[in-house]
């Protein structure tokens, strides 16, 4: 059996739709589903148990049928300020499944983030490194708390403690793609923008405040989530170790090359204006971030990244303008 934490959000349930999709259907989600409809990311799917967090530990006793833990819960918004709270669903929840994962020798592919590398000034290496991990400064709660955990797998790793058979933490970037309609005002933009784009509105973008980016062309690593669960089924089954890897695009597009996208898909005339962008925010906005793959390809995974057109094209096409968001 596989079990999937956060499978009922947005990666978690493409993963348990990549498993299926494979002909695994003996899969357990641990989540919590609320009343924000994430129930409907897992309606097309097959599991055979849904285990709230906090009965997990109990559900895990004695158990050995457990080939992998595919560790995507926590709580990822960026915008959270509860410190206690943070620290209990991210970091120690994550400290136990590890511990567990250890004594039972069961593979654990867990989520790490983009945001641990901060403003990005000590650049995007998804190395495991103790020593350059202590250089980087998360901006937010999130990052930090993912950041922490990071720094125990290689503390565990320098000190020659056992671990995992498999220990891989994924640093994704900006994923998008179907399952992501329940994050409000935490999906990708183009799950937010598709709406009013469809309705012939105008999209505001952001102004830039250094003179080397244009307005609207700062640059992020935008990544389709099928390309993730497409790489998380192969270090399911070809990936023996424990190491970083960020799992992005690996090459930064613009958000005027990601709204436009959406347009050209939708083939609409493309209308964009820029606007100015909250003071609060301008001291730690980022202006570039890109995966290097370069590890990740070391390893054996060598599938390049879907194009950002032919990805929100299909994005767009197979879910977005059928009416039927989820995988």
């Amino acid at each position: 059996m596989i079990l999937v934490t956060g499978g009922a959000g947005f990666i978690g349930s493409n993963i348990v739709a990549a498993l299926n999709e494979n002909g695994r259907r003996n899969v357990a989600v641990c989540d919590l589903l609320h009343s924000d409809g994430k129930w409907l990311n897992l309606r097309k799917r097959v599991v055979q148990d849904i285990v709230p967090p906090d009965e997990l530990f109990d559900w895990l006793a004695g158990r050995d049928d457990i080939e992998a833990v595919i560790h995507m819960g926590a709580n990822s918004s960026t915008l959270a300020t509860d410190g206690d709270e943070i620290m209990t669903r991210n970091f120690r929840f994550s400290l136990k499944l590890l511990d567990w994962c250890t004594a039972h020798d069961v593979k654990l592919i867990y989520a790490s983030s983009a945001a641990t590398y901060g403003d990005g000034l000590e650049g995007f290496q998804d190395s495991i490194d103790l020593p350059y991990l202590q250089t980087l400064r998360p901006l937010n709660l999130y990052g930090w708390s993912k950041h922490l955990f990071d720094q125990v797998v290689a503390t565990r790793l320098e000190e020659g403690k056992k671990l995992p058979p498999v220990c891989a933490g994924l640093k994704f970037f900006n994923v998008f793609g179907p399952n992501e309609y329940h994050k409000g005002p935490m999906m990708s933009l183009v799950s937010k923008y598709f709406p009013a784009i469809q309705r012939g509105e105008t999209i505001d973008l952001f102004r830039s405040y250094k003179p080397e980016y244009k307005d609207g062309e700062q640059l992020r690593d935008f990544v389709y989530v099928h390309d993730i669960t497409d790489t998380i089924l192969w270090l399911l089954d070809g990936y023996t170790g424990t190491q970083l890897f960020n799992l992005g695009s690996g090459k930064a597009r613009s958000f005027i090359d990601l709204v436009g996208s959406i347009f050209d898909a939708l083939e609409m005339e493309r209308k964009i204006r820029f606007v100015e962008m909250p003071e609060a925010m301008r001291p730690r906005y980022q202006y570039f971030t890109e995966a290097d793959p370069a590890r990740l390809q070391a390893a054996g995974y060598n599938r390049p990244g879907t194009e950002l057109e032919v990805a929100v094209g299909h994005f767009v096409r197979t879910y977005l303008t059928k009416g039927d968001t989820y995988r």
